[in-house]
Parts: C-alpha cells; sequence; structure tokens
C-alpha cells in the first residue's frame, strides 16, 4: 500500500455489533478516511448510518463491493470471508478480518499491536485479527512471557453474550424481562437459558471434548507468542453479562516472578491496565472495561500450588480491544508504515 494522506475504508458487516465499534472507532481515533463503504446483507441494506456527521447508506456487499477500496475491514462471520476476502485483495485492498477463516494460515500474519505488530509487514493480503478471548489474554501475558518465558497456561473465560452477537444481547435482555414477568423463557441463540445462568458451551464441541473456542485460544496463544511448546488448556463459559470478557488465568512462568515482578512489569505493558487493589475492592468488573479500551489486569497473586505459578484476573471489552479495536490498531500501523 502506498502511503496516501486519507484512504478509502470498507467495513463489511457494518451493521453487526463488531461493525458498529468499527464505525466508532474509527471516528474516536480520527483514522484518515477519505470515503467509508458500509457493507453487509441484503436484509441489512438500505440503511443510513452516521460517521463524522454524515449519513452513509449501507450497501449490498457483492464481488464488485472494493473497487477503489484500500483497507477491508471484514465483521460478518466466517463463510462470508471466504467468500468475499479474495475479492478485496484481488481488487488492491488490504484485509483486516475478524473471523477464524484465516487464523491459523502459514502465510496470514495473525497480530495483536502489543504482542507481535512487526508481523503487519509480512502480509500477502490478509492480516487476521485472533479471538476476541486470546487478545486480551496475550496483552496481559506477552509482557510475562518477555520477561521470564511461559511453559504452562490455564485459563477459564467468562464471555459476555455480545461475543455471540447482537442477536444473542437481545436474547439476554428478553429473558431476563421474561423471568421477571413470569412469562416462558424462549432459546433460540444459546441452546439453553443465558438469563442468570451460565453455559460451558461457545462454539461447536469437537472430538477431544473441548469446543471450537477453547481449541483457538491454544492455537491462537501459541502462534501470536511464537512459541509452540507452550502448554495450554482453556474452559470458556458464557455468562450473563452484556459486553467485556474476564479470564482467570493461571500461568507456570520459566523463571520465577513474585507477584510484586507482575505488577511491575503490568503496570509499564502497553495496552495494561492495571487494577490490583483487593483490599480495597479494587479490581477488574466488566461493567466497567466496557466501553474502554485497556485491557485490565488484577487478583494478581502468586500460586503455592506449583513452581513459578501466579494468577491473574483479566477483563477486557471483546467488542473493542477484543474485535474492532485490534483491528484498528493493525491499520493503523499498516498506513504508519507504508508512509
Amino acid at each position: 500500500m502506498m502511503g496516501k494522506e486519507t484512504y478509502n475504508v470498507a467495513v463489511v458487516g457494518a451493521t453487526g455489533a463488531v461493525g458498529e465499534e468499527l464505525r466508532k472507532i474509527l471516528e474516536e481515533r480520527l483514522f484518515p478516511v477519505d470515503t467509508l463503504r458500509l457493507l453487509a446483507s441484503e436484509r441489512s441494506a438500505g440503511q443510513r448510518l452516521e460517521f463524522c456527521g454524515r449519513q452513509i447508506l449501507v450497501e449490498v456487499l457483492d464481488e464488485d463491493s472494493f473497487e477503489d477500496i484500500d483497507i477491508a475491514l471484514f465483521s460478518a462471520g466466517g463463510s462470508v470471508s471466504a467468500r468475499y476476502a479474495q475479492a478485496a485483495v484481488d481488487a488492491g485492498a488490504v484485509v483486516i478480518d475478524n473471523t477464524s477463516t484465516f487464523r491459523m494460515d502459514d502465510d496470514v500474519p495473525l497480530v495483536v499491536p502489543e504482542v507481535n505488530a512487526e508481523r503487519i509487514a509480512e502480509h500477502r493480503g490478509i492480516i487476521a485479527n485472533p479471538n476476541c478471548s486470546t487478545v486480551q489474554m496475550v496483552v496481559a501475558l506477552k509482557p510475562l512471557y518477555d520477561a521470564a518465558g511461559i511453559s504452562r497456561i490455564v485459563v477459564s473465560t467468562y464471555q459476555s453474550v455480545s461475543g455471540a452477537g447482537r442477536r444473542a444481547m437481545e436474547e439476554l435482555g428478553k429473558q431476563t424481562a421474561a423471568l421477571f414477568n413470569s412469562h416462558e423463557v424462549e432459546c433460540e441463540q444459546f441452546p439453553h437459558q443465558i438469563a442468570f445462568n451460565c453455559i460451558p458451551h461457545i462454539d461447536a464441541f469437537l472430538p477431544n471434548g473441548y469446543t471450537r473456542e477453547e481449541m483457538k485460544m491454544v492455537q491462537e496463544t501459541r502462534k501470536l507468542l511464537d512459541d509452540p511448546e507452550i502448554r495450554i488448556t482453556a474452559t470458556t463459559v458464557r455468562v450473563p453479562v452484556f459486553c467485556s470478557h474476564s479470564e482467570s488465568i493461571n500461568v507456570e512462568t520459566r523463571s520465577k516472578l513474585s507477584a510484586a515482578d507482575v505488577r511491575a512489569i503490568l503496570r509499564e505493558a502497553p495496552g495494561v491496565l492495571l487494577q490490583d487493589d483487593p483490599q480495597n475492592n479494587d479490581y477488574p468488573l466488566a461493567i466497567e472495561a466496557a466501553g474502554k479500551d485497556a485491557t485490565y489486569v488484577g487478583r494478581i497473586r502468586e500460586d503455592d500450588s506449583v513452581e513459578n505459578g501466579i494468577n491473574l484476573w483479566v477483563v477486557a471489552d471483546n467488542l473493542r480491544k477484543g474485535a474492532a479495536l485490534n483491528a484498528v490498531q493493525i491499520a493503523e500501523i499498516l498506513i504508519r508504515d507504508a508512509h
């Protein structure tokens, strides 16, 4: 991509939850947009959405949607990326894809800017955004990895319904209202009632007993940290929270880090906000991370049951840092390095 003053940007999946955040963040961060093209399915086309004080018409996505587009931000599901990403590349755009379609391809960089921004320059037209639960975990763990190495990670997630899209958020609201009014609960987006419940099931189950979501965290973390030897196990749980994912993370470092060491490291870490004063009830909360860009870390303590063990509680807005913000940060580096 040649260095330019402004760029033509397309958002694929513009009317979805992540698409809405992409539009907001491009405006908030003053991304140098010349033309913004909002693309969606026929069902959503025809709407008008605001960007920088203008009303922009949502257009139907097709193979010809990417003429003159410099950067295409995809957030419309894996089947859409599989069908249209190459068309965008062929038209001259760089694709930043928020689905799992290309993440594990050897020739596609998987990028979290605070972790491995140098990989952006290796792209061949497509750059992959990791899974939202993986993003916040590696933002918190990369500084510890650099300081002491990591041999093993055990992570349990508490993931908000917004990770399953706008309809899932609506379902939580409807179920909650139904229960308060003694009405029958309807389940469409989740296999069980999500209101006042936790469901240990995100994405499809695999033959090994894990879900796809859990294996994404395993495989993507190894690729992001460029270390296939890290032992990782994950349990991912959907919880009745509208926005922000929370994670309980236990790590075994290769060399010893005290809790004080970890606090000192994370206090200076890019993208991390240390919130670790439990005596005053100060620790990361999903409701406080919502709408924020940082990855919040607290409840830092040593795990005495294993050698070199550390426990962390990590919270981030999954629609922002877990998806839209990470994509825009990649785009910012892309255009910075093009000059």
